[in-house]
């Protein structure tokens, strides 16, 4: 794992564009110091071809010693880079790659993926027609801030059961969406007054095919509207989470919400397993047609 630079990353990635297929690739968008190893660790166990980490330079690397890791030295901590680096490997890779693409102390997890990798269900996705794999945000805590002050703790983590619900989303004219939704719910519900409005929604798209001038908005959606869709046209389709602690880690370090936030925990938290059948089984994600 040696240092690089995203320049030389997008050219190696256009010259490897004739190339069989590596599989699906990891983009890891590091803007801190937080659980950066158990990030990558995570996804290179998922069964990803090739896992990339972003980082600024002055970000430890950590010791991982895995050839399907590459650390690129990049700027991840000003307003919407990490937006602009996952375009920029759309824009280099072959189309129909499929990309992953999350912050670190984030984790995907997939219907089966205690048993079944992240090919097995790219693959299925493109038997089915699914150019994505949708699903929300799940937000991650510590119980106990007397005890972990920055909101995270990978041995005592939390999540919300409940509370979760969704609507369907409208265009500018007020026109309902076809198969477009927003899902609320998690640390962004609960302390709605500390989030900005237009990052409040927890369904994201992390999974999905790369496609000749796709690009990634800054509210994380597409601009093609099949790409934003939670469900295929025919039937239902499977849908991930991604478990992540960035919520509980800005509402510890903003100072206005620190003041005021005493605890995450509530009625509706449930200590999580770090296993796929837990978010099954609340309907966190689903298998649609794969079994």
């Amino acid at each position: 794992m040696t240092p690089d630079s995203l320049d030389r990353l997008v050219a190696s990635l256009r010259a490897e564009r004739r190339g069989a297929s590596r599989g699906p690739m990891a983009l890891v968008l590091i803007e801190d110091a937080a659980e950066i190893e158990s990030t990558l660790h995570h996804h290179l166990a998922m069964g990803f071809a090739r896992v990339v980490a972003f980082a600024p330079s002055d970000l430890p690397r950590p010791a991982l010693s895995d050839p399907r890791l590459d650390w690129v030295e990049a700027d991840t901590r000003t307003d919407d880079t990490g937006i602009d680096i996952v375009n920029a490997v759309i824009g280099a890779v072959s189309p129909g790659q499929w990309l992953f693409y999350c912050y670190n102390a984030e984790y995907l997890y997939f219907p089966f993926s205690e048993d079944r990798g992240v090919a097995e269900l790219c693959a299925f996705l493109a038997e089915e027609r699914r150019d994505t794999a949708p699903g929300v945000t799940v937000d991650l805590y510590a119980p106990d801030l007397a005890a972990d002050p920055d909101g995270m703790s990978r041995l005592r983590a939390s999540f919300d059961r409940l509370g979760y619900f969704s609507h369907g989303r409208h265009d500018g004219r007020g026109h309902l969406i076809e198969r477009q939704v927003d899902i609320f719910g998690g640390l962004r519900w609960r302390f709605e007054e500390h989030v900005p409005r237009d990052c409040r929604q927890i369904l994201r798209v992390p999974l999905f095919r790369a496609a000749p001038r796709l690009k990634l908005g800054r509210d994380h959606r597409f601009d093609r509207a099949e790409y934003n869709t939670l469900q295929c046209e025919w039937h239902r389709s499977p849908t991930v989470a991604t478990c992540s602690f960035r919520t509980a880690k800005a509402l510890r370090r903003n100072p206005a919400s620190r003041e005021v936030i005493d605890g995450f925990h509530w009625a509706g938290s449930q200590r999580f397993e770090w296993r796929a059948r837990q978010l099954l089984d609340l309907g966190l994600m689903e298998p649609g047609q794969w079994f």
